[in-house]
């Protein structure tokens, strides 16, 4: 699967839309991937949860929907100054107050960077799912135009 991902990585410059999704169930080593991905490109994945939490923190409650997208960016072009960005942990970014699209934010990053990013759900047909329906934050969104990898259940 690493060289399968790799290859993706390499066409991704070719694309306008330069995101790969690896997607599935928890436990089923997305996480591992990304981080031996990582560990071959030189490239340190990013914790998005921590980072970007770390900055929300300081921010009131009713303002970090609208910051989000740019404090987001600022750590992906200041920290992160690599072509790759790899990006883990997005739980946060579904969180129900902060009122975004995840998806739409970090296709918004893939515009100017290649990202690979874990998705925290599952890939069925040409959707991306977060969270069982019955959850108060599920998400469930059309895959277009996004390199979407089920990864091992």
């Amino acid at each position: 699967m690493l060289t399968k991902l790799e290859r993706y990585i390499d066409q991704l410059g070719e694309l306008n839309n330069k995101l790969i999704v690896l997607a599935g169930p928890r436990g089923s080593g997305k996480t591992k991937l990304l981080q031996e991905l990582g560990k071959k490109l030189g490239v340190q994945p990013l914790n998005v949860n921590l980072e970007l939490g770390r900055r929300l923190s300081a921010t009131p409650q009713t303002g970090r929907g609208f910051l989000v997208g740019q404090l987001l960016r600022d750590i992906a072009d200041k920290e992160r100054k690599e072509d790759l960005l790899l990006l883990d942990n997005l739980e946060l970014l579904f969180e129900r107050g902060l009122q975004i699209n995840p998806l739409d934010l970090i296709k918004r990053l893939a515009h100017s960077k290649r990202v690979v990013a874990v998705w925290p759900g599952e890939l069925r047909g040409n959707r991306l799912y977060y969270a069982e329906m019955t959850h108060p934050e599920y998400r469930d969104y059309d895959a277009e135009g996004v390199v979407a990898l089920e990864i091992g259940s």
